[in-house]
């Protein structure tokens, strides 16, 4: 192997890349991306800054960035540098991705030693779906201005809790006993102060139980909430759902355009998602909440009407599950306020990662564990409390598993088209079996909704876009 690779491949690399390596005579390989090569020889490149400049740090992605640790090793409160100026920054080198390169920057470089154990290691070029490969030796020499340090934590470490929901209460009674003071350590609903489940959403629980809930019923309880009411009806008017001629109220909404079992489960949607108020802090880049839990049931939507009529699950239900399956992560910013910044700051640094691994590493749970829990207090339907809980599980297959594995269907299919947190998750074969739906028909789904992308930042635009 040597860096004179054939013109064809050169070509396709960023020319400030090709030449930087030529010009240090180091040995490497093009290769193109692809989900099967370990993480543990991935190089993970994160600029961070604070107010004495920047720094690239780099570790292996089956590790996560731990921002104390890094603290206590550098003595510097290193944040992630602004997505807008490190953009900046590739633009002026044609570049749209970080490559892991120190070479290519001025700043100082720290490296996570025990990169240098893996005997290839696989670097971003600059440009997407392109990486060098290098022996781990000719990547040492890139490194002879940087530092090592031990400051990243490897995944195998971190078992966030996918299949034991009995486990459950326990685990966050002890992440809350960890944050609050233990003379207030009584039970765990006292420590917790969650609001009540509010009263417009106890009166749709009661209809969506009903085999006699009519039209007038669920009209009846929209236009006793006038925020609701507008909404519905802005739903109802807005391009997504095309209906000819104006929408004059809330039964002209439910009859003429949205159906009953919609905006039921969309008007209990909305009245629990307004139930906390989104967090002040979010992380750089993140898909705002509203947003993502929109598209989300929209790409559901679609997924549940490809699926077999035979073994499709209740569609309102589906709806639901989507437009709340984040939800924990309004409870996580309820009850932990001062560490949910940790959170949004750990998130920054570890783009290679889904939010569950960063939680379960600075609370001990994770926002499935705990938005679970609290639709089980509130009585909520088992389908929508098991779809929060193990939507990360691809391999789920209990109870109402219809629920769980569409929203992990979903949330991978907008991973993958850059909507939602962390970086792009297989979607395996047995996952679209048990929904019986095939890929294509997934990528449709998803392709259909982000058609109508404009159409659906407008269903958002009411909400508050932290």
């Amino acid at each position: 192997m040597n860096s004179a690779v054939d013109t064809e491949s050169c070509s396709e690399l960023p020319l400030l890349i090709t030449k930087l390596l030529k010009d240090l005579g180091v040995r490497y390989q093009i290769q193109r991306d692809r989900p099967n090569f370990p993480a543990a020889q991935r190089v993970q490149a994160v600029l961070l800054e604070d107010s004495v400049g920047a720094m690239l740090v780099l570790f292996p992605q089956d590790h996560l960035l731990d921002l104390p640790r890094l603290t206590e090793l550098t003595g510097r409160q290193l944040l992630a540098v602004k997505p807008e100026r490190l953009a900046r920054m590739l633009a002026k080198h044609e570049l749209s991705r970080l490559p892991g390169l120190p070479p290519l920057t001025s700043s100082p470089c720290l490296y996570e030693r025990c990169l240098l154990q893996q005997p290839r290691l696989l670097v971003e070029s600059g440009q997407p779906g392109l990486l060098v490969e290098l022996a781990a030796e000719d990547f040492q020499r890139l490194l002879n201005k940087a530092s090592a340090g031990s400051f990243a934590v490897p995944l195998r470490d971190i078992r966030p809790n996918l299949d034991r929901p009995h486990d459950d209460r326990e685990e966050i009674s002890q992440a809350v006993q960890s944050f609050t003071a233990r003379r207030i350590q009584k039970r765990l609903e006292e420590t917790i102060e969650i609001p009540p489940l509010p009263h417009t959403a106890q009166r749709i629980i009661k209809l969506r139980v009903s085999p006699e809930a009519t039209v007038d019923d669920i009209t009846g309880v929209v236009e006793t909430d006038p925020a609701l009411a507008a909404q519905v009806i802005s739903w109802a008017a807005s391009p997504y759902y095309a209906a000819p001629g104006r929408i004059r109220s809330v039964e002209d909404a439910i009859v003429r355009v949205l159906g009953f079992d919609l905006v039921i489960n969309l008007a209990l949607g909305l009245a629990l998602g307004k139930t906390l108020s989104l967090p002040k802090d979010r992380p750089q880049e993140a898909t705002p909440y509203w947003q993502q839990a929109i598209y989300t049931a929209a790409v559901i939507e679609g997924l549940a009407r490809a699926i077999p009529r035979e073994t499709r699950p209740e569609m309102g239900l589906s709806y639901l599950a989507g437009l709340l399956h984040n939800f924990g992560y309004l409870v996580l910013a309820h009850i932990f306020p001062p560490h949910f910044s940790l959170i949004c700051r750990h998130l920054e640094v570890n783009p290679h990662l889904g939010p569950n691994h960063i939680e379960q590493h600075l609370l001990g749970i994770t926002r499935e564990q705990i938005g679970a829990w609290l639709m089980r207090l509130w009585g909520m339907p088992d389908e929508v409390a098991n779809a929060l809980r193990f939507q990360n599980d691809p391999d789920y297959a209990g109870e109402h598993a219809a629920y769980p594995n569409l929203v992990c269907l979903a949330v991978r299919l907008l991973r993958q088209r850059g909507i939602g947190t962390g970086g792009p998750q297989d979607i395996p074969q047995p996952l679209l079996d048990r929904l019986g739906l095939s890929r294509d028909k997934a990528d449709d789904a998803v392709t259909r909704v982000l058609n109508a992308e404009a159409a659906l930042r407008a269903l958002a635009m009411p909400f508050p876009h932290q």
